[in-house]
C-alpha cells in the first residue's frame, strides 16, 4: 500500500540552513533529515517535496537516492530551472504547483483568493517555522510542511489534520 506525505524546504548542504536549525555541521543536518524520513517513509511511498531541496546547488542531490519512496518535486524558490535535469536523476517528476485531492501543493503560500473557486487548504513551505496569519490568528487553510514545522518527518493529509 502507497502512502502519501508531504515535506518542504530540506535544504539539504546548506550551511547556514543547518546553523539556523542548530545542528554542528552540514553532515549532521543532512544525516539527520535522512534519517527521520527513512524513519517513516516506506519504499512504497510517496512523498512530495514541496520545494527548496538545496541552496541551488545540485551538490546534495545524490543524497535524495538515501530516501526511501518515490519522491515528486514542486520547485521552490532556490531549486533552479537549468537544475531540473540532474534533479530528475534523483526524483521520479519535478513540477510547478499541483493540485492533489482538492488541496494545492506549492512552495509559496497562495494568494487567499485561490480558495473562492479552487481548492480548500494549502500545503506549502517556505515560511519555515512561521505560519500564515489572518486577523492575528493562524489561518486553518495554510499548512506549511517545512522540516522544522513538521519534525523532519514527511507528514501525511491525515497527519496534518486535512480530512478528504
Amino acid at each position: 500500500m502507497c502512502t502519501v506525505r508531504f515535506i518542504a524546504d530540506l535544504h539539504l548542504g546548506h550551511e547556514n540552513m543547518s546553523k539556523r536549525r542548530n545542528f554542528k555541521s552540514i553532515s549532521d543536518h543532512d544525516e539527520f533529515i535522512i534519517s527521520e524520513w527513512n524513519s517513516t517513509v516506506n519504499k512504497n511511498d510517496l512523498t512530495y517535496i514541496l520545494g527548496d531541496i538545496s541552496m541551488e546547488s545540485t551538490n546534495s542531490y545524490p543524497l535524495l537516492d538515501r530516501l526511501n519512496g518515490r519522491k515528486i518535486v514542486v520547485l521552490g524558490n532556490h531549486d533552479l530551472p537549468r537544475d531540473i535535469l540532474s534533479l530528475l536523476n534523483h526524483v521520479d517528476k519535478v513540477s510547478g504547483m499541483i493540485k492533489y485531492k482538492g488541496v494545492w501543493l506549492t512552495h509559496c503560500p497562495v494568494h487567499p483568493s485561490e480558495f473562492q473557486f479552487r481548492v480548500s487548504k494549502n500545503i506549502h513551505g517556505h515560511i519555515h517555522e512561521n505560519v500564515v496569519m489572518l486577523n492575528g490568528i493562524p489561518d486553518h487553510r495554510y499548512f506549511c510542511v517545512s522540516c522544522e514545522n513538521v519534525g523532519y518527518k514527511p507528514k501525511t493529509l491525515h497527519q496534518l489534520g486535512i480530512k478528504r
